[in-house]
């Protein structure tokens, strides 16, 4: 009986730890690595070990003959506009309003309040390291205006923080693993996309896309991760418990 009972209690401690501890460890590890990515990036940007990679990257989308005119058709141009426009500040503080105000008339208010936490503050960290690393914008006709620095890539970033935010939450909702893959992988696919439409376009150098999809991702995790444990401790409540309210 002993045996059993002493069986059990070692079985409840792995399973806590499966549930409880080991998510949280696999976060701060992830966490970390992607901020020493960025750190990474950031110091050989500094010291101009990243030029030869971004230029050589940057000249791949543009005419070998005329490094001023973008490759492709013109109507891939507008494609490239349209979706490089989802990491814009605008459209993503509507997408963030839609959805908190979706979530508050659900009566997920803890929901709503990390991801509002999360896009605004990640958004002053972008503003503040631009300003910080002042890097200047890749030297060649671009396809839009730009009026801030270049690194880390804003679009990166705040597509980053908005769409892993949202994806983690949405995930968190969805009745089955099959709807919360797909959930989050759509974070991940439209992240990818308007980052990668910057170095298409010429606004940006593969390093800023790279430093802002790093941090960007890092950023979202360790809001989310909060979220989690100020909900173990109690001090939120968590969304199936508001939905009952």
């Amino acid at each position: 009986m002993l045996h059993k009972w002493g069986q059990s209690s070692q079985v409840r401690r792995v399973r806590d730890f499966v549930t409880g501890e080991a998510p949280l460890l696999a976060a701060i590890a992830i966490i970390s690595g992607l901020i020493l990515a960025f750190l990474q990036i950031a110091d050989e940007m500094l010291e101009g070990e990243m030029q030869e990679f971004d230029n050589s990257i940057l000249m791949l989308f543009r005419d070998p003959t005329n490094i001023d005119q973008v490759i492709g058709p013109v109507w891939l141009h507008e494609m490239v506009r349209d979706i490089t426009a989802l990491g814009s500040f605008s459209l993503l503080g509507l997408i963030v309003i839609i959805v908190c105000a979706y979530l508050l008339m659900s009566r997920m208010r803890a929901a709503a309040l990390l991801v509002v936490v999360s896009v605004l503050s990640g958004t002053l960290l972008s503003t503040v390291l631009k300003m910080s690393y002042n890097r200047p914008r890749p030297d060649l006709a671009a396809m839009s205006h730009q009026f801030t620095a270049s690194f880390p890539s804003g679009h990166a970033m705040l597509s980053a923080v908005t769409f892993l935010t949202l994806g983690a939450v949405l995930a968190q909702l969805a009745p089955t693993r099959a709807l919360r893959i797909f959930t989050f992988g759509l974070a991940i696919f439209l992240t990818a996309i308007v980052g990668s439409s910057r170095i298409f376009m010429g606004v940006h150098y593969p390093s800023d896309v790279l430093a802002g999809w790093c941090l960007g991702a890092a950023w979202a995790l360790l809001c989310s991760t909060a979220a989690m444990l100020l909900q173990r401790r109690g001090t939120v409540d968590r969304p199936a418990d508001e939905a009952k309210i």
